[in-house]
């Protein structure tokens, strides 16, 4: 099969791409992806499937800009967010086959313009390469928000060190290093500060040497912000609630756990490269060895840079990315030679990528596709007050509410606003997800009000609360505690300061004093009020949020100088706000 560039007319999905070159017909992926993107309304996507080895097709879809006519293209350019990661990561790896970076030592052996400050977690063990890479050194900071084009930017150290004008905590070992794999953009930055040390060469430069220039990666960049050659062929980000991010984009200085600039093309090269040096035909970046020790699992499902799981012929390497106002996913098999690159220039938090990269590994036959079918709904049709008694949020883990809406005699899940998930009716109160193995039953009270769920993947099966109406259900009604309104306010207003202000709020409970004391919350930047709109009495479902069982949740409207939103907040026994929650309707 030669490899084909499509570029797609989408105007039967209210989308549109142009092409000098004539179109070729749309087939059934093209439908599917229009379709996905026209509900979740992402404004443009472009991919490229492996198949073989080789990239085999690539596809565009819709514009640079939401309400713009400039149309995506296969060398227009997007944030990776943290597939950053495994890419800046061959590049560490590179430097230690070379000797001038060990995996087992002691990283303060190699930092020079900065140092891990040691404590009691670092006494028996230390941070090392290896834990870095595998996000098991014990080091906190999980993610970066990046920086407004406009905004004064910080040095790699402020970034370390939490100093102004960086916008994040201070990058610190809080667990003992190897005990437990946890998620650590910081430890990139680490890593970063280290190649910038042992090279003397500014991050972007070395990695375009060691690893861009090697693979072909000629439309990707580190390079924090764009030079303005570059600059032009980017899209614009959009926020999950499709707003666009101010200056088109964010600036990250810390560019090897979230600055890569780049196409879905140049992240399949990457892949490929993987595929190779793993089977011993490349060498180009690392060695076939030194990629096996890459993709062999440090703990919980990572190795160094990227996810694993399987073994064989389904031994699978990914990672997803998202940066302000861009979403990405790198999925590929290591063995057989396929995988799949896709980015939206959009924050999209529902299962649409996943949908797409499922629907190609049935299509390539990729030999971890999913054998599920679709069930059929029941022959029974639903009356509308029996459906109506369902939407609504439900604690599907702790602090993770998933959102049901009815529409059309069906069921969706909700997300950011929008229609995620089908499920249909297969009686009685059970549904079943159309795109996945997933049964849902609904649980009642006796007095027949829908109090839960059991949810059911595959064979295992768990309870889920509920944790209420969706808001546009609630019948507004007066407040019937205007001091607690008033505590409210004052915590939100802390919310919004971050830091000490939080950590010694009153109305906080002990666990949300302790996790909430870090940076500002976004979601209340602007601040300006909040009205009560109704609450609900959930003693003895089960519902926990940081710590502390919650009794009560009352609903309000939080005004910032962005708009309304809608605020759940989450109260213990005692009265104590545990957690808050923006939420959509």
């Amino acid at each position: 099969m030669r490899p084909v560039t499509r570029l797609v007319p989408l105007a039967f999905a209210l989308l549109a791409c142009a092409t000098s070159a004539p179109t070729p017909r749309a087939d059934d992926l093209d439908t599917f992806v229009a379709a996905q993107m026209a509900q979740r309304h992402v404004p443009g996507l472009s991919l490229a499937i492996i198949q073989d080895g080789r990239i085999v097709e690539t596809r565009v879809y819709g514009v640079t800009e939401s309400g713009g006519s400039e149309r995506v293209t296969p060398v227009t350019l997007f944030q990776a967010g943290s597939i950053s990661k495994p890419v800046s990561a061959l590049g560490a790896l590179r430097l230690v086959e070379q000797g001038r970076l060990d995996f087992d030592v002691d990283v303060n052996q190699t930092l020079k313009s900065w140092k891990v400050q040691g404590n009691t977690f670092t006494a028996a063990k230390p941070v090392t390469l290896r834990g870095l890479l595998s996000h098991t050194a014990g080091l906190t900071v999980h993610g970066f928000p990046g920086y407004d084009v406009n905004a004064p930017m910080p040095t790699l150290v402020q970034v370390l060190d939490g100093a102004p004008p960086a916008n994040t905590a201070p990058v610190r070992v809080d667990i003992e290093p190897g005990s437990m794999w946890r998620y650590s953009g910081g430890g990139y930055t680490v890593m970063q500060q280290m190649v910038l040390d042992v090279t003397g060469q500014s991050f972007p430069d070395y990695m375009r040497q060691a690893v861009l220039g090697p693979l072909g990666m000629t439309h990707s960049s580190f390079e924090q912000p764009l030079p303005a050659a570059l600059a032009v062929a980017t899209a614009r980000g959009h926020y999950a609630d499709q707003t666009p991010v101010r200056g088109r984009w964010h600036v990250y200085p810390e560019m090897a756990a979230a600055g890569l600039w780049t196409t879905p093309t140049d992240l399949a090269r990457v892949a490929i490269e993987v595929q190779q040096s793993l089977a011993g035909t490349s060498s180009r970046v690392i060695s076939p060895a030194m990629t096996r020790r890459m993709l062999t699992e440090v703990k919980d499902g990572y190795g160094l840079g990227f996810g694993v799981q399987g073994t064989g012929r389904t031994l699978q390497f990914s990672h997803n990315g998202r940066d302000e106002g861009f979403d990405a996913s790198l999925v590929a098999l290591a063995a057989t030679g396929q995988g799949i690159a896709v980015m939206i220039n959009a924050n999209d938090n529902s299962r649409m990528v996943g949908r797409i990269t499922n629907f190609v590994a049935r299509k390539y036959g990729w030999p971890t596709a999913s054998t599920y079918v679709p069930p059929v709904a029941s022959a029974e049709p639903m009356p509308v007050e029996r459906l109506q008694a369902y939407p609504g949020r439900y604690e599907l883990s702790n602090n993770n509410m998933i959102t049901f809406t009815a529409a059309n005699g069906r069921l969706y899940s909700l997300t950011g606003g929008l229609p995620d998930e089908e499920l249909v009716p297969v009686g009685g109160d059970r549904f079943a997800v159309v795109d996945r193995n997933v049964r849902v039953t609904f649980t009642r009270d006796s007095a027949g009000a829908v109090i839960g769920l059991t949810w059911t993947q595959g064979e295992r099966s768990r309870t889920v609360p509920r944790v209420g109406p969706l808001v546009g259900m609630l019948a507004h009604q007066a407040d019937p505690d205007p001091a607690f309104t008033t505590r409210l306010d004052a915590t939100l207003r802390a919310l919004a300061r971050g830091g000490t202000a939080v950590s010694t709020a009153p109305a906080l409970s002990a666990g949300a004093q302790r996790d909430f004391s870090g940076a500002p919350w976004p979601a209340v930047a602007g601040y300006q009020g909040v009205t009560f709109i109704s609450a609900q009495d959930v003693r003895g479902r089960g519902i926990e949020r940081h710590g502390h069982p919650v009794e009560r949740i009352a609903y309000y409207t939080l005004i910032t100088d962005r708009g309304r939103r809608s605020l759940l907040v989450h109260l213990t026994t005692g009265g104590l706000i545990t957690d808050v929650d923006d939420v959509d309707d």
